[in-house]
This record gives structure tokens, sequence and C-alpha cells, in this order.
């Protein structure tokens, strides 16, 4: 929009009447092509990210493209220049995720050794006996290394992936509490409610546990949430860059919800209810990593929270949809009620961080 309006180029079918202009006409001037410059950008990114894909990308990139010619909205001058411009803005994001601490995220075993012995460290300056502490182990069989287990830790080793919204200070600061102890009253009434929910799962319950399983091989909770915030983006007919910001602010706090809760899960250790409780059917999938904060809690509050930002008028619904997907982990089996509330209330908090500098961003400005 700034070249736009630095150059102030009109469409084809503007210059020249006998151009017929096959796509609704809009007063913007078309130089770059906003359909080129999103082209470059999604092309040069998805490969970076889905390589497999190439022969796909390329294709849909090239039809938005050449949409925008066809149509007589843009010339290829036009649409050269935004190729350009997108790829260029594209690369800018490629040096930083190579730059984010992402491939370190996996870490070594020598390190993973390290996280349950900090943790039993943390409950021993607090006067905690050792042997009262059970630390989180692998469910799977045969065992499995944790997943990620740096995605989120900044403390002791100095890993970790770069936010967007937050910095290492502030998810350190906007870290929940400590959970209940395995071997205190209160962790044994939290054991309890969650095996009730495994051998009472009614229908309703059941279909809400399958509705937000959204494990490996799915698009997860983010991309569940992508999929809530198109209708909205659609039905309130945004233009393409307040879609593009509206999915921008969206996913930067989703992403900011998974540094901070992956940094909270290492950090406690805390062990999942079918640890402490063998007898716990599950209705889903058990993830292979610690149980405390939910993930799907924390994902879902800070998406509602900046949905509710963009669409006021949606935000009953977006608040009952997290309250839905946090107890979706209990009815399952696989979390207890004080990950869900403890992360449901951490990623309000961090959304609140990209609410916050959507205030300020200058998009409600004429």
């Amino acid at each position: 929009w700034y070249y736009k309006y630095q150059y102030n180029r009109p469409s084809p079918y503007v210059v020249d009447k006998g151009v017929k202009s096959l796509m609704p006409k809009v007063d913007i001037p078309a130089y770059p092509s906003e359909e080129a410059v999103m082209s470059g950008v999604a092309q040069t990114i998805l490969l970076a990210l889905f390589p497999a894909a190439y022969d796909e990308i390329i294709q849909k990139a090239g039809e938005q493209r050449s949409a925008a010619l066809l149509s007589g909205k843009a010339s290829s001058s036009d649409i050269t220049v935004g190729i350009n411009l997108g790829k260029a803005v594209a690369a800018d994001y490629i040096a930083r995720a190579g730059t984010d601490g992402m491939a370190n995220a996996v870490g070594t075993k020598t390190q993973w050794a390290v996280l349950a012995d900090t943790a039993k460290a943390h409950w021993t300056k607090l006067s905690v006996a050792s042997s009262d502490v059970i630390t989180w182990v692998s469910l799977d069989l045969p065992s499995r290394p944790p997943m990620l287990p740096f995605f989120g830790t900044k403390t002791s080793t100095g890993l970790g992936v770069k936010g967007w919204m937050m910095t290492n200070a502030d998810f350190i600061k906007e870290r929940p509490g400590n959970p209940p102890i395995a071997t205190q009253s209160e962790m044994k009434k939290q054991v309890d409610e969650v095996k009730y929910y495994t051998q009472n799962l009614t229908r309703e319950r059941q279909g809400i546990v399958l509705k937000w399983a959204d494990g490996a091989g799915t698009y997860t909770p983010a991309g569940h949430w992508n999929q809530i915030a198109e209708s909205y983006v659609r039905d309130a007919k945004f233009s393409e860059v307040r879609a593009a910001r509206a999915f921008a602010l969206l996913n930067m706090a989703m992403h900011d919800a998974a540094v901070g809760c992956w940094e909270t899960k290492y950090y406690y250790f805390n062990p999942r209810p079918t640890q402490l409780d063998p007898s716990i059917k599950t209705g889903t999938g058990i993830p292979n990593f610690p149980s405390y904060t939910s993930g799907h809690s924390t994902f879902s509050s800070a998406a509602a929270s900046v949905l509710s930002y963009l669409f006021p008028d949606g935000a009953t619904y977006f608040n009952d949809q997290a309250q839905e997907a946090s107890l979706s982990r209990l009815y399952g089996g696989i979390h207890y009620r004080v990950d869900i509330e403890a992360g449901s209330d951490h990623g309000k908090r961090i959304g609140g961080y990209t609410v916050k500098f959507a205030q300020t961003d200058g998009a409600d400005k004429p």
C-alpha cells in the first residue's frame, strides 16, 4: 500500500475503457499488484516450509497472478514488481526464522536429562521434599524423547524460540504459578475428577473431545482457530490488507501462546493424569510432553482474545469455543482442571500483548 499510493498508477481498465474488467472494480492504484505481492510472499514462504508441495505451490501462485492480468486489473509490470516485492518481504521472514531458535527446539539427550532435575530443583527451593515430586515421563511405548522441549525454555539452558510480541522477560513474568504437587490431597482431587469424566464420557462430551482432538497429522489447535477466523474475515468482507492483518495478529498471538505454554510445561515438568493413575482410559491420544499447562487452553484463550478485538460481535462465541476446547482435554482424560484453568488465564494474558499492539498499530486511522 505504501508504494501504491506513492506512484498512484491506475488499473488498465481505468486507463483504457476498451479493457473490460472481469473482477469487481476497486478504487485503488494498481502498481504494485496486490495479487502478485501476496503470491510472491506465499510462494516463497510455503516453499521454504513445504518443499515437497513445490508443484502445487507454484501452480497456485501463478494462477493468482494470471487472474490479475487476465481480468484487466493489473498490467505485466504491476505484476512483475509485485512478485519481486513479495519475495523480498518473504526473505526477511525466512532470515528471521533461521535465527529464531527453532533449530535447537528439539535439544539433545544430555539436555533432556537435565529437565527433570531442573524441575525438582524448583520444588526444593520451596522446601518440598524430593520424594514428593513426581516428574513427567513419556507414556509412549516404547518411550520417546519429549516433543520440542526447548521450544519455550529460556532459563537454565538459554535455548528457546523467539516470540513476536513478547520478550524473554515477558514470558518469564507471565508464567503461571505452581501446580499442585503430585502427592498433595489437592492433586488427588484433580486426578479423581479426570477419572470421573473418562468413566462418564457422554456422547456430547465425546463429540467435544473429537472436535478438538487436533493432534499430530491434523491442522492442530492453531489451524482450527484459523478456520474459525476465516469465516469471520470472509463475512466482514475484509480487504486484502485487513485480512492479512487479522491473520497476522491471530497467529502471532498463538505463536507466543505456544512459546509461553512450552516454557511453562518444561519448567514444572508435571505428570499427566494417566501417569499418576494408569487405570484412567483416555478418550484421545496422550501428547508426549508434560501436562501443566494445557496447550489447547492457552492457544484458544489467546486466539479468542485477539478475535474478540477484531470482531467484537463474536466475542461470546469465541470465548465459548475457547472454553469448549479447554474442557475437551479434561473430558478426554489428558489434562487436569488446573491445567486448563491456568492455561486459559495464561493465554488471555498472552493475547493481551497482541491486542495492545493492534490498538496502536495505526490500522484504525483513516
